[in-house]
């Protein structure tokens, strides 16, 4: 008689217990954190890749590399064509050079038969003559500028493809090196090193988990309780009997309603329509994902 008591006494202190802990909360949810699934740009084989799950990483930072040994022997030889196009461009000052010169000598000849015009030593006939040679080395010489100038652009338009062809191996090269691009936790590594890997292949998973998101569910009638940027109270059980407290801040509320997600409430209450909200809550290291907690406004 004394031991059915003392099991009825339990079970009552038991339903009280767990009235009490439902009495202290006015949402449940559980946590979650922006992921990043990090893939690969570029096609080939790891050579290196220095993560491990759970390392923390630094955005910016170099994790490994895709063999790129092809397109650096690709490079080099767009390189090459480049520098054999532009050997065959000509030096315009040497090819106008002895054109120059006829130029000089004539000018100082036209000099010369003007002066003797003066003196009336020579003929203006002479000074004419002299003076439309002067006028024809000139046209010899823009004819044959403009001609070298001519090739020179043709082969400089041969040239910029070959570049272009090049800043695409440069932006392929820059894929190769696996960069790391947000501050977070590596959750999953898809990849290992010396595998074959392709453009779009994940390498592996990575979230910040220094700030935390609690997806909770409220009802209709809470609504009018809560409101972006409010700071509630965050409960996420420490022991069978205590919680750990955070202070979170409601970054978000679903503008419809949606029924109640199975994995939250009992199955009478599944019917019901529920709001979904976003609670941010800095990370003691001690939350994780998946993670139950409750929220009290």
């Amino acid at each position: 008689m004394r031991t059915k008591l003392y099991v009825i006494t339990l079970m009552a202190m038991a339903g009280t217990a767990c009235h009490n802990k439902e009495s202290v909360y006015d949402a449940s949810g559980t946590f979650e954190a922006v992921e990043t699934i990090v893939s690969s740009e570029a096609a080939g084989t790891i050579r290196e890749l220095n993560i491990e799950e759970g390392q923390t990483l630094k955005a910016g930072q170099a994790i490994g590399y895709i063999d790129s040994i092809q397109l650096d022997l690709k490079k080099k030889q767009l390189q090459a064509q480049i520098g054999t196009v532009r050997s065959g461009k000509p030096d315009i000052n040497a090819q106008t050079a002895a054109l120059q010169e006829q130029l000089r000598q004539a000018e100082r000849e036209q000099q010369r038969t003007a002066n003797l015009v003066k003196a009336d030593a020579a003929t203006r006939k002479q000074l004419d003559d002299a003076t439309a040679q002067v006028a024809v080395v000139k046209k010899q010489i823009a004819a044959l500028q403009s001609s070298l100038k001519i090739t020179s652009g043709n082969l400089e338009e041969q040239v910029v493809p070959l570049e272009v062809q090049i800043r695409q191996i440069d932006d392929q090269l820059r894929k190769c090196r696996l960069v790391n691009p947000a501050n977070g936790t590596v959750l999953t590594k898809y990849a290992e090193t010396n595998e074959v890997t392709a453009p779009g292949k994940p390498i592996y998973k990575i979230a910040a988990l220094n700030t935390i998101l609690l997806r909770a569910y409220i009802t209709g009638d809470q609504l009018s309780q809560v409101k972006t940027g409010q700071k509630v109270k965050v409960l996420a059980d420490d022991t069978r009997d205590t919680y750990k407290t955070y202070e979170g801040t409601i970054t978000w509320i679903s503008d419809k309603a949606e029924f109640t997600p199975k994995t939250i409430q009992t199955k009478e209450e599944r019917a019901n329509l529920v709001y979904a909200i976003k609670v941010s809550v800095n990370n003691d290291g001690y939350l994780k994902i998946g993670m139950y907690a409750d929220i009290k406004f």
